[in-house]
C-alpha cells in the first residue's frame, strides 16, 4: 500500500495491517514485510526515550524519526504508506503552526499525518486537508489527553460517551480525514463507528471489527519489558532471543572465544 487512495479503497475489503515504528532498523525490516503501512507515532517518547507520557515528542523530534523510518522504507515513490504523528498540542496552536508541523513531517518523508481528537481543531484538520495534506484521525484513548481522561483507560463505555465518539468520528469524516484510529474502545462501539463512517478504521484495543489493526513494533516483537496492555500480542519473543544473545556474547568475550581468528584481521 503506497498511498492514501489505496488505503481508503480498502474499506470493507481485506483488513489493513499497520505497524508503529520509530527507527531505521525497524523500517528496514518492515520494508521487507507484507505489512501494509507504517506509523511513526509520538509513542517514541515512551518506547524510545522511556518517558511516562508522549508529551516530550516535539515536531522536530517527530520529523527526525520520520526521516529515519522513511530512509529505511526505501525509495520515496516505492515505499509503503508512511504516516507521521502530530505531537502534543501541535494541532491546538492554530492553522499556521499546524501547517509548519505538517511541512516538517512531509518534508521528512511522511505521506500523511495523524492528529488526535477533533473538538476545537476541526478547522485545522480541514485546512490541512484542503492544503493537500492527508490527515488520519484518532479517537478513543488519545494519549495526549491522558490527564484529562484520568489515565490510560478504555473510552466510550457508557451510552453518552459512546454516542459522543460516534459524533466525533462523523465530524472527522466531514473534516476530510482518510482514516481513523480507534484506541481502547469497546468492540461493539468500534463496530458501530466502523459502520457509521465511509473511511477505514484502524483498531488498537478496539476488537476485530475495525477495517485494520495497528501495533507498536516493539510490542508485537516482544521487545517491550514490563506491563503489557491487554490488546498486545507478542507474535515472536525477540526480547528473550536478545537477552540470550547478550548473555552468549558476554560469555564468549569472557572466555576469549570472541573474536576468533576468522573474525580478526
Amino acid at each position: 500500500m503506497k498511498s492514501v487512495l489505496e488505503f481508503r479503497a480498502r474499506k470493507g475489503q481485506a483488513p489493513i495491517s499497520m505497524v508503529a515504528a520509530h527507527t531505521h532498523w525497524e523500517a528496514r525490516l518492515l520494508a521487507e514485510s507484507a505489512v501494509d503501512c507504517v506509523l511513526v507515532g509520538d509513542s517514541l517518547a515512551t518506547v524510545i526515550d522511556g518517558e511516562a507520557t508522549t508529551f516530550a515528542a516535539t515536531p522536530e523530534i517527530m520529523a527526525r524519526h520520520v526521516a529515519a523510518v522513511a530512509r529505511g522504507l526505501g525509495e520515496p515513490l516505492q515505499r509503503k504508506l508512511l504516516v507521521g504523528d502530530f505531537p502534543f498540542l501541535a494541532a491546538r496552536k492554530g492553522v499556521a503552526f499546524a501547517v509548519d508541523t505538517a511541512t516538517l513531517l512531509l518534508r521528512a518523508g511522511a505521506q500523511a499525518v495523524k492528529i488526535e481528537g477533533v473538538d476545537g481543531h476541526a478547522d485545522v484538520i480541514s485546512h490541512l486537508v484542503q492544503s493537500g495534506v492527508p490527515v488520519m484521525g484518532h479517537l478513543g484513548l488519545t494519549p495526549q489527553s491522558v490527564h484529562a481522561l484520568g489515565g490510560y483507560k478504555v473510552q466510550g463505555r457508557d451510552s453518552a460517551a459512546a454516542a459522543d465518539l460516534v459524533r466525533q468520528a462523523r465530524a472527522l469524516e466531514a473534516a476530510g480525514v482518510f482514516g481513523l484510529v480507534l484506541e481502547c474502545v469497546p468492540e461493539a462501539l468500534a463496530r458501530e463507528i466502523t459502520s457509521a463512517v465511509a473511511i477505514p478504521t484502524i483498531g488498537i484495543g478496539a476488537g476485530a471489527g475495525c477495517d485494520g489493526q495497528v501495533l507498536v513494533m516493539a510490542d508485537l516483537l516482544g521487545l517491550s519489558p514490563g506491563h503489557q496492555p491487554r490488546f498486545v500480542r507478542h507474535f515472536t519473543e525477540a526480547g528473550a532471543a536478545a537477552r540470550q544473545g547478550l548473555a552468549d556474547y558476554h560469555a564468549a568475550v569472557s572466555a576469549r572465544e570472541f573474536p576468533s581468528a576468522r573474525e580478526s584481521y
